[in-house]
């Protein structure tokens, strides 16, 4: 491997080059700029790692621990000219902002957008992400939409990033697996659903609405499910270009459920066909 030590956080560009890429990782606002802007994303823990590389992916460095070094040799043995920045705990502390408990971070080159058309022509049951801002919510309904065999999930433009890290993280690596992209304006978007013979269906709490159980007995054979904001739902112009509306009935003067627990309820209404071989918690 290419290790190179770091012994301060004053050493000179030319002997880190790219060790900025793991400075001040818990300023979300910063990063959401920067890491897009910059053409990567960041991938932490064994695990993650692993999904990215397999998903073909690039790493562009490997930050860790002399404790670490093992899982790192592992991971990056066929990528031998790949830097690999090594500090004491402390001292990574102070770079990334956080205790580094997972053993290893990856700096991944980020992969180019996939055409939504392209995904559409060969999904069935794909989950639609308007605008929702916390990345926990985006991680968790990426592991729904993969566990539950949702074909794709899409996010509108103001949708948080799904390969901000703690998206990746909350995820288990699966917004690596999963196709995604980002959609254009509904206007657009709405059209480019039903060129592909989709029918949009809302989950919101609307007078016309059925419920989740109605509906998925006469599923459609394609459909895009809709979940909006944490707080306000979707917009007026998603459910405008929404032919169906579905709730889930709730109890005791509950309204509704959080955004990521809607999705896993509604994909294994519409999905009640996977297969699962045993039952699992990761953690």
């Amino acid at each position: 491997m290419r290790i190179i030590p770091i012994t301060s956080l004053d050493q000179s560009e030319a002997e880190v080059s790219g060790i900025e890429d793991y400075a001040n990782l818990t300023d979300v606002a910063l990063r959401r700029k920067l890491e897009p802007a910059g053409g990567l994303y960041m991938a932490e823990s064994e695990k993650v790692i692993r999904r990215a590389l397999a998903a073909g992916h690039r790493p562009r460095s490997l930050l860790t621990q002399e404790k670490f070094l093992a899982q790192a040799e592992a991971l990056f043995a066929d990528f031998p000219d790949v830097p690999v920045f090594l500090g004491s705990e402390a001292l990574l502390e102070q770079l990334t902002g956080y205790r580094m408990h997972r053993g290893v971070m990856a700096a991944m080159h980020r992969p180019e957008l996939l055409d939504p058309a392209e995904i559409l022509r060969t999904s069935k049951t794909v989950l639609v992400l308007e605008d929702i801002v916390d990345h926990t919510n985006v991680g968790a309904a990426f592991r729904n939409a993969a566990g539950l065999g949702a074909d794709a999930v899409f996010v509108t433009p103001e949708c948080a990033d799904p390969l901000y890290r703690r998206s990746v993280r909350v995820s288990m690596g699966t917004v690596l697996q999963v196709p995604w992209t980002r959609l254009p304006a509904w206007h657009e978007a709405g059209r480019l659903f039903r060129e592909h013979g989709f029918e949009l269906a809302a989950l919101a709490l609307e007078e016309d609405a059925v419920t989740l159980r109605e509906f998925a007995a006469k599923r459609p054979e394609k459909v895009a499910l809709l979940l909006g904001t944490e707080g306000n739902g979707l917009s007026r112009a998603a459910l405008r270009e929404s032919r169906h509306k579905i709730v889930i009935p709730m109890h005791h003067e509950v309204d509704s459920l959080n955004v990521a627990a809607a999705s896993a309820v509604a994909l294994y209404a519409l999905l009640d066909d996977v297969s699962v071989a045993g039952s699992t918690v990761e953690k």
